[in-house]
């Protein structure tokens, strides 16, 4: 590979990428332009649920391209229509905006909160958020977001976003007041290392924002779409919060992410809200292409029950190796690794041909395809394993 058949400088660097080229995907693999395959666990962050281009994507977007790509969002358009009914037939919601992008998504939600706020709430805009969170990139869901690393950036933030502790109902409670309109969560948050929430926490909070008239807002652009093993991961709590956001595994690999809420929540007005490609019909039709194949129960089963196969594995390795809990829900897992060495697994799991995610520096994290085999399980496992063998060895040694 040379600068001349790639010229890397023409792209803004804004992150360390590793000089490979990917040119094709099926499945659970990847190729570069020298033919090197590779196993892809990560999936571009949990995008890809049915692998890399599935055929009911590619066929999706082929008919509906022959067809309209977009006839701008100030009319109707099939897809968009079919889909949102998709979504709210499968849900507790009642109204959807779709986005183009998870940041997008929560913008609006965050968006929405105030309005509901302005309207019925004496102008209450405030929405507790948590430590260890990320929202998204755009300034506001940045000030939402509890990542350290965007603290010093791009002052000043947008207030109003006051930081509780994940799984700390005291902590919440004591942040309300009578500026406060919501509650914004991952209930698991994946950027911090996935920690998650857990179900009795999310009971105890939708009984608080029940409580206190507050609107229970779910970001769920990373669970949701069948990840953790149910379509949504407010089934998992048995709850229902008033708004909800998805992206990354509902489009499937393309741009789309949605805004859903209650319609006792929903209030933009005209003008409120809106967006230049948002429901554009050829997004939507591979929406709804992985809707109707996730939604399925056998394959929500077959996602849940390959989590449990994953999990147990990485137990495996763990006890094996020394290392920490596994954690995590269906197929959003971490591999607790007890020192700062996941940038070197994941470089040598590059060059041994198998692609992984290190949020944190210690830990690894898993967003496998939600078809995953158990085979390509397996031979991701025995790839760690020998990583992990050879990094203890060189430990020992020094």
């Amino acid at each position: 590979m040379n600068i001349a058949t790639y010229p890397f400088d023409t792209l803004m660097d804004i992150t360390a990428r590793p000089p490979v080229v990917f040119v094709r995907g099926e499945g659970s693999f990847l190729w570069d332009d020298s033919g090197k395959r590779y196993l892809d666990f990560v999936q571009g962050w949990a995008v890809n649920c049915l692998g890399h281009s599935p055929p009911e994507i590619v066929e999706a977007l082929t008919e509906q391209a022959k067809l309209l790509l977009t006839p701008s969002p100030a009319f109707y358009n099939a897809p968009s229509l079919k889909l949102a009914k998709a979504l709210v037939d499968r849900s507790c919601f009642d109204q959807v905006f779709f986005t183009n992008s998870g940041a997008e998504a929560n913008e609006g939600a965050i968006k929405l909160a105030r309005k509901y706020g302005a309207l019925h709430r004496n102008g209450a805009h405030e929405i507790i958020t948590f430590e260890g969170s990320f929202h998204g990139r755009t300034l506001a869901t940045m000030s939402a977001s509890g990542k350290k690393a965007f603290e010093p950036l791009f002052e000043p933030k947008v207030p109003g976003f006051p930081k509780a502790r994940l799984n700390d109902l005291a902590s919440v409670k004591r942040l309300i007041n009578d500026n406060t309109i919501g509650v914004m969560l991952e209930p698991i948050q994946g950027e911090a290392g996935v920690w998650p929430a857990t179900d009795q926490f999310l009971r105890d909070l939708r009984a608080l924002t029940k409580e206190h008239g507050l609107l229970l807002i779910f970001d769920e652009i990373q669970t949701g779409m069948g990840r953790t093993g149910k379509l949504f991961h407010y089934e998992h709590a048995g709850i229902e919060p008033d708004i909800m956001t998805l992206g990354k595994g509902i489009g499937g690999g393309v741009p789309l992410a949605a805004l859903l809420a209650t319609d006792a929540a929903s209030c933009f007005e005209h003008g409120d809200q809106g967006g230049t490609f948002n429901g554009n019909p050829l997004m939507c039709a591979a929406g709804l292409a992985v809707l109707e194949r996730v939604a399925a129960p056998e394959f929500l089963k077959s996602a849940a029950d390959s989590g449990l196969f994953l999990a147990g594995e990485l137990q495996r390795i763990s006890a094996r190796h020394g290392l920490g809990e596994a954690r995590g829900r269906g197929l959003l897992l971490a591999l607790d690794l007890k020192h700062p060495i996941g940038a070197s697994i994941v470089a040598q799991a590059l060059a041994d041909g198998v692609l992984l995610n290190s949020p944190q520096p210690d830990a690894l994290r898993f967003m496998p395809a939600l078809n995953v085999t158990r085979e390509e399980i397996t031979e991701m496992i025995e790839g760690l394993d020998a990583i992990l063998t050879k990094m203890g060895a060189a430990r020992r040694v020094a």
